[in-house]
C-alpha cells in the first residue's frame, strides 16, 4: 500500500494504517491468504451483515481492507489460490474414498492396507501436485511478463544488441505462455500411476485438437469432404483396441472389456442352467483366450466330435473349450465358429440374431442416459416439445447403432474373414481389421460424437502404449509422461495466446484464465476494447 493512500483519514477520522498496524501480523497474513478484499466485502453484504450479533464483531469491508491489504497482492492471490485448489481437491478426494470404502463396497472382505506417512499419501500427493502447478503457473508468467517488458525498454538496448537470441526469445510474445507451462513439471510430486498416464494423455489429445482448431481456423481444411471428421479416429481406435482385448488383455482398459463382454450376446456362450455343476465351464475370459489361440494356429477347421466320436477333435491347447465345441453342429466348418454359435451353422442368420438381442437392451440403456442428461436443457423443450423429442429420439438411435454395431461387427468380422480369407493370411492381424470396420459405425454418430471418439482415442494410446512397452517396440522414458503434459501445456497455452477460440471450449478457456491469474473469464468473448463480456458457454 502507499503511502499516499495509508495517510487517508478514514469516516471516523483515523488513518487506516493505524488500525491495521493493531492487527496482530500472524493473524493479518492469515487473513490476507483465506479470503481477499472483494469476497470479504460480498460475505459481508449478503451473511455477516444479516447477523446483528456478528456484525459487530466482524469489520467492515474498507477495515478489512486496510488490514489486508500490503505489497505482493498478487503473489498473495496466486498462492491463496493454490491452497483451495489444494485443500478442494484433497477434500474431494477423501469424500470420495469413504464413499467407495463405506457405501460402495459394502459387505465385500477388504485386506487392510499398511498405513503410510501422511506425505506419502496420494491424496495429499496428487492435491501438493495440482495446488503447485497451479502457483508456479502464475508465478512464473509473471516473471516473463516482467523481464519482457524490461528487455522492450529503452534501458535494455545495450543488452538486446549484445544479446540478440536471448532477447528475441524472452521478449517474444510467446515467452510468458510457454515459460509458465514449466510449472507442469510439478506434476511429478504425484506417483506415476495410471491416473498421471491419465492426465498426461488427456491434455495431449485436447492440445492436438487445438491446434486442429487452429488450422481450421487458418483456411486449411475449407475445402474438406463432407464425411471428413474426428469419426474417422474410430475405425483405427476401435481396431487397436480389439486387438489388444484378444491379445495384451492386461493393456486393455478393464472397464471397457466388462462392457464388451455383456453386451456380446450370441458370441459369447453362457454356461447352460442345466449343465452338472461339478463340470467346468469356460467363462468369457476363457473363450477369448481360446480364440486368441485359434488365430495363432491359423484358424483350423472344425472336426465335429459327433462325426467322428473317436478321433481326436480339438488342436493342441484348446481341451479348455471342449464343453461348447463339442455339442457344436456338425455342418460348422470353422472351428471359431463352433466356439462362437455352437448352435446355429449360419453366420449370418447368428449376427440378425445379435441385432435382436442387443439393440433393444442398449437403446433402452440410453434412453436412461440421454434423458436424464436432457433434464438441464428443459427450457428447450418448454419451448419446442415437439422438435426436443424428435431431436432426443434421434440421438438415442444413432448411439444405439453405433455401439451395437461396433461391438456385434467386431465379432461377426471373425466368421467373415475365415469364410473369404485363405487360413494363413493375417492370421493374428485380422482382428485389427475387424475392429477396424467396427468402428466404421462411428459415420452414424460423426455430427455428435466427437467427445466420444476422443475419449476412446485416448484409451487407445494407453493402450497401444502399453502394448509397446510390453513387446520390446519402444523404450519407456523415466518421467517421459512428465514432460508430455509439459509439452502439451506449453502448446495449449501458445493456442490461447494466439488465438483463443481455438481452444473450443468455454470452460477449458475459463480455466486457463484461472491458471494465468485472470480470474473466470473467456479471453474469447473479450471485444476489443478490453471489456468482459458475461459468457455461458459450456464444454
Amino acid at each position: 500500500m502507499s503511502s499516499t493512500s495509508a495517510s487517508q483519514p478514514s469516516p471516523s477520522g483515523k488513518p487506516h494504517s493505524d488500525k491495521a498496524q493493531q492487527i496482530d501480523p500472524i493473524l493479518r497474513n492469515a487473513l490476507r491468504y483465506t479470503i481477499s478484499a472483494k469476497e470479504y466485502q460480498l460475505l459481508h453484504q449478503y451473511l455477516l451483515s444479516r447477523a446483528p450479533a456478528v456484525k459487530k464483531r466482524t469489520p467492515t469491508p474498507k477495515k478489512y481492507d486496510a488490514i489486508v491489504k500490503g505489497p505482493d497482492d498478487y503473489n498473495v492471490a496466486a498462492i491463496r489460490a493454490s491452497l483451495r485448489l489444494g485443500v478442494l481437491t484433497f477434500s474431494g478426494l477423501k469424500a470420495w474414498e469413504l464413499i467407495s470404502t463405506k457405501l460402495l463396497s459394502r459387505g465385500e472382505v477388504k485386506r487392510r492396507q499398511p498405513q503410510l506417512p501422511l506425505w506419502k499419501s496420494t491424496n495429499v500427493r496428487l492435491s501438493s501436485s495440482l495446488a503447485l502447478i497451479l502457483l508456479f503457473h502464475r508465478l512464473l508468467r509473471r516473471f516473463f511478463v516482467r523481464i519482457r517488458e524490461s528487455l522492450l525498454s529503452n534501458e535494455a538496448k545495450s543488452f538486446r544488441r549484445r544479446n540478440p537470441r536471448i532477447s528475441r526469445s524472452l521478449t517474444s510474445k510467446l515467452a510468458p505462455a510457454i515459460g509458465s507451462s514449466l510449472a507442469g513439471f510439478f506434476l511429478a510430486v504425484y506417483p506415476g500411476d495410471q491416473l498421471r498416464i491419465t492426465i498426461a494423455i488427456y491434455i495431449f489429445t485436447r492440445a492436438l485438437e487445438f491446434c486442429y482448431n487452429y488450422l481450421e481456423e487458418l483456411g486449411y481444411f475449407r475445402n474438406r469432404p463432407y464425411w471428413f471428421g474426428s469419426w474417422m479416429l474410430m475405425p483405427l481406435t476401435c481396431g487397436q483396441l480389439l486387438h489388444a482385448f484378444v491379445f495384451d488383455r492386461d493393456c486393455f482398459p478393464p472397464g471397457l472389456a466388462s462392457y464388451i463382454m455383456g453386451n456380446s450376446p450370441e458370441y459369447l456362450q453362457k454356461r447352460p442352467a442345466d449343465y452338472p455343476k461339478n463340470l467346468r465351464w469356460p467363462d468369457t475370459y476363457d473363450i477369448v483366450d481360446s480364440l486368441a489361440e485359434i488365430s495363432k494356429q491359423r484358424w483350423p477347421p472344425f472336426v465335429s466330435p459327433i462325426l467322428f466320436p473317436q478321433h481326436e477333435t480339438l488342436p493342441k491347447g484348446l481341451s479348455s473349450i471342449s464343453s461348447i465345441t463339442s455339442p457344436a453342429h456338425p455342418a460348422i466348418k470353422s472351428l471359431s465358429c463352433a466356439l462362437l454359435h455352437p448352435q446355429d451353422p449360419s453366420c449370418l442368420r447368428t449376427y440378425v440374431q445379435y441385432w435382436i438381442q442387443a439393440f433393444p437392451k442398449l437403446a433402452r440403456l440410453f434412453t436412461i442416459i440421454f434423458a436424464a442428461m436432457s433434464v438441464t436443457r428443459y427450457k428447450a423443450f418448454l419451448d419446442s416439445p415437439v422438435a426436443a423429442l424428435n431431436n432426443l429420439a434421434k440421438r438415442i438411435l444413432r448411439m444405439s447403432l453405433f455401439i451395437s454395431g461396433a461391438i456385434g461387427t467386431s465379432w461377426g468380422s471373425i466368421c467373415l474373414f475365415t469364410n473369404i480369407f485363405p487360413r494363413t493370411f493375417l492370421p493374428t492381424q485380422r482382428w485389427f481389421l475387424g475392429g477396424f470396420l467396427g468402428g466404421m459405425w462411428a459415420f452414424l454418430e460423426r455430427k455428435g460424437g466427437r467427445g466420444n471418439f476422443l475419449y476412446s482415442a485416448r484409451m487407445s494410446l494407453d493402450s497401444l502404449w502399453k502394448v509397446g512397452v510390453k513387446r520390446g517396440w519402444w523404450r519407456g522414458i523415466k518421467n517421459g509422461d512428465v514432460l508430455l503434459f509439459v509439452l502439451s501445456l506449453a502448446t495449449v497455452n501458445v493456442l490461447y495466446e494466439v488465438s483463443p477460440r481455438s481452444v473450443s471450449s468455454g470452460v477449458a478457456r475459463k480455466g486457463l484464465g484461472v491458471l494465468r491469474g485472470e480470474g473466470w473469464v473467456d479471453r474469447a468473448d473479450l471485444p476489443r476494447e478490453g471489456k468482459v463480456k458475461s459468457s455461458d458457454d459450456e464444454e
